[in-house]
């Protein structure tokens, strides 16, 4: 990686860990904080993922291991309450880079796209359609939630992103470092039972 990537993906990393954003808006205003032109290559998010654990063990390493358990805890409760949808979670939480700011990211597999909805709206939880980018970038149903977390004491952004049953096979494919991009239940509950004996 070249010095003004590098830099880049420093300076976004300190965003997403400190501001709570996601990468893509990060390393957008990364280059501004630079003052490097817009047209500037950019790292990819691998790049930037290496340097948000690099910056969590220098400047969080007391405090984002209980956050990041903790919103394993909430994104299992809401995989449990979901569990009929195939959910899976991802991104930070999924791969252990998550702070108290960030958002919890669950992608539901299902039969019928107002199933989730129709789920929610039985349970009487509020929440917010929206469409995001999903995992293929092509643009998903989000039904967004505010969740409160009672172990870090503050409401948390709980995302559902609603995909097709055929969309699952695709989903589970390996990312560029090889690892499972997403989990299911099963593989969370490993992941914080494996929480508990570091």
């Amino acid at each position: 990686m070249d010095t003004s990537k590098r830099e880049i993906a420093a300076v976004a990393a300190r965003l997403v860990v400190e501001e709570g954003l996601e990468y893509g808006p990060a390393k957008r205003r990364a280059l501004r904080e630079l003052g490097l032109p817009t047209r500037t290559a950019l790292p990819n998010n691998d790049e930037v993922e290496a340097e948000v654990r690099d910056y969590i063990a220098v400047f969080c390493a007391d405090t984002q291991p209980q956050e990041l358990h903790a919103l394993r805890l909430l994104a299992l409760e809401w995989m449990e309450r979901m569990a009929v949808f195939r959910p899976h979670v991802g991104g930070a939480v999924w791969h252990g880079t998550a702070t108290r700011l960030s958002d919890i990211y669950i992608q539901l597999f299902c039969d019928d796209s107002k199933s989730a909805e129709i789920a929610l709206i039985d349970h009487h939880v509020d929440y917010e359609p929206r469409m995001v980018t999903g995992f293929h970038g092509e643009q998903v149903e989000a039904l967004s939630v505010h969740a409160p977390s009672r172990a870090l004491g503050e409401e948390i952004g709980v995302h559902l992103l609603v995909y097709d049953l055929d969309d699952l096979r695709g989903a589970l494919k390996p990312d560029a470092q090889g690892r499972a991009p997403r989990g299911d239940l099963n593989a969370l509950r490993r992941r914080i039972e494996q929480e508990k004996d570091q």
